[in-house]
């Protein structure tokens, strides 16, 4: 196994720095780069704390899955932290461009490319070692072909759509002469079986019913052939489905419960929450009656209110859906309501109840907790109208991202 690199790397944001030496802002004592006036704090201790918990719930190793920048947390450095760690199997990406990074990065762990790969990816793929997915015999049969022109053999996983209706093999179209067909292509070596829970925390009896038609042709797959892993639980999957996990796969993929946000409630206490949002103000200042503020003039003062400008926007994708519907940040440990609609890169808010002080330069917690008081990312996105996934993907490369070290 690689050992991976330990310099500070750009993961995707504008400045990724070391922890140490503290700035004025940072709520944690940590160096934030200079002029940055929004960044993300994530502690790498948390992280492995995570996968550790996903490992014991699932009764297995689980699959990291790090796709889409890690889920905001920069893909490399989650990689870096969880390398070697005994609770996880390998790392999971959406796509080819995603696995050369991490492979850039020094990760010697397998790495398992979850979506379809383009045809002119299969030959990069395979040449990397890759496990990747397939759905069908041509796609097999092109695997096959980048595998023999090489000289090697592809790891595939076959993936079979039991109803998520996404890729895979539909049930009703496998059979054992559809099988024999698969393993004729002598350069695939059939690495897996997999499929994919769409309603894991919302619908029981259809995940159990799924689960056990995957259960049934999976043992009909692993008769044919030597298929050592069988996965099938994404993060809602693992919770929802408690001991009963292992009856179903011998790998798990571990996705948004890896980074502290549970999508079965009744799990999160056992999570550690690992990345926090933070900003600063700008400009304070009092606001007379009659005054709007932002856009569209959605929201007009009714009395006089001192408002704080923060450097934080739609830019680095902080919602603009939560304008106008309840969201509030932290200052100086408080709650201060919203106001107006989110701008591309500044947000304004009313500071009217913090007991203290606000001046520019303070710092303003978006996500995360300061004193008492949390905003988590289940809140954030129930403002927003959206899921808990979309607001950490969606932290934009401009806000930089500051690790503290696991242990």
């Amino acid at each position: 196994m690689n050992k991976m690199q330990t310099s500070p790397t750009n993961t995707g944001a504008a400045t990724t720095v070391p922890v140490g030496g503290g700035s004025p802002g940072s709520a944690r004592g940590q160096a934030v780069p200079d002029y940055a006036r929004c960044w993300v704090e994530i502690d790498l201790g948390a992280l492995r704390h995570n996968a550790r918990v996903a490992a014991d719930l699932a009764g297995h190793p689980v699959m990291a899955v790090v796709k889409a920048n890690g889920y905001g947390h920069g893909a490399e450095a989650v990689a870096r932290a969880l390398e070697g760690e005994p609770s996880v199997a390998g790392f999971g990406v959406a796509g080819v461009a995603e696995g050369l990074a991490l492979r850039r990065a020094g990760a010697g762990s397998p790495v398992f490319v979850l979506g379809a790969c383009l045809p002119e990816e299969r030959a990069v793929a395979v040449g990397q070692g890759f496990n990747v997915i397939v759905s069908d015999l041509e796609e097999a049969a092109a695997f096959d072909a980048a595998a023999l022109a090489q000289g090697t053999t592809a790891a595939v996983h076959l993936a079979i759509d039991t109803g998520m209706g996404r890729l895979g093999l539909l049930e009703k179209d496998w059979s054992e002469a559809w099988m024999a067909r698969l393993l004729e292509l002598r350069n695939l070596q059939l690495a897996g079986v997999a499929s994919h829970l769409p309603s894991a925390d919302e619908d029981e009896a259809f995940t159990l019913d799924q689960a056990q038609r995957f259960r049934r042709l999976a043992a009909r797959v692993r008769a044919a052939a030597d298929v050592r892993q069988v996965h099938l639980c994404n993060s809602a999957g693992i919770m929802a489905m408690g001991d009963r996990v292992a009856d179903f796969c011998n790998l798990s993929r571990a996705g948004l419960m890896l980074y502290g946000v549970a999508p079965v409630p009744r799990h999160a206490g056992r999570l550690r929450p690992v990345l926090s949002w933070h900003t600063r103000v700008t400009l304070v200042r009092e606001l007379p009656p009659g005054h709007g503020i932002s856009y569209g003039r959605t929201l007009v003062t009714d009395r006089p209110t001192r408002v704080a400008t923060l450097g934080i926007g739609y830019g680095d994708g902080y919602p603009r859906h939560l304008s106008g519907n309840g969201a509030t940040v932290l200052v100086h440990g408080v709650r201060c309501p919203l106001l107006g609609r989110v701008t591309m890169d500044q947000v304004m808010v009313d500071v009217g109840a913090v007991g203290r002080p606000v001046l520019p330069g303070d710092p303003a917690v978006l996500l995360g907790g300061e004193g008492a008081a949390r905003i988590d990312a289940a809140e954030l996105a129930r403002h927003a109208g959206t899921i808990p996934w979309e607001i950490l993907t969606g932290i934009s490369r401009r806000v930089a991202r500051v690790y503290r070290p696991a242990g």
